[in-house]
């Protein structure tokens, strides 16, 4: 098992499961308030959330961001405060 795979099952393993927070794609927003509120609320660098917009926006979604669920909750809940179509997997 390579060192990045024992890191992941050793974080997985025990009673915190890791999850993923991923950005929907919609009609609505523009590119510029979804890179706005990536930087705002998820803290991404200017580049990152432009990077994370443009996969969402071609590939149908990206996964903006990892942790626990009680984490990823409440940026789940302030994105779609800001109304933009966001899951946790």
């Amino acid at each position: 098992m390579k060192k990045s795979e024992d890191s992941i099952s050793k974080a997985t393993s025990g009673k915190t499961k890791i999850k993923s927070l991923f950005l929907v794609n919609d009609d609505f927003n523009s590119f510029d308030y979804v890179v706005d509120c990536l930087t705002a609320i998820c803290d991404h660098e200017t580049i990152q959330a432009e990077q994370c917009a443009l996969l969402t926006h071609y590939k149908g979604s990206c996964e903006i961001a990892m942790g626990e669920n009680a984490d990823l909750e409440l940026l789940r809940e302030d994105l779609a405060l800001y109304g933009l179509n966001v899951e946790i997997l």
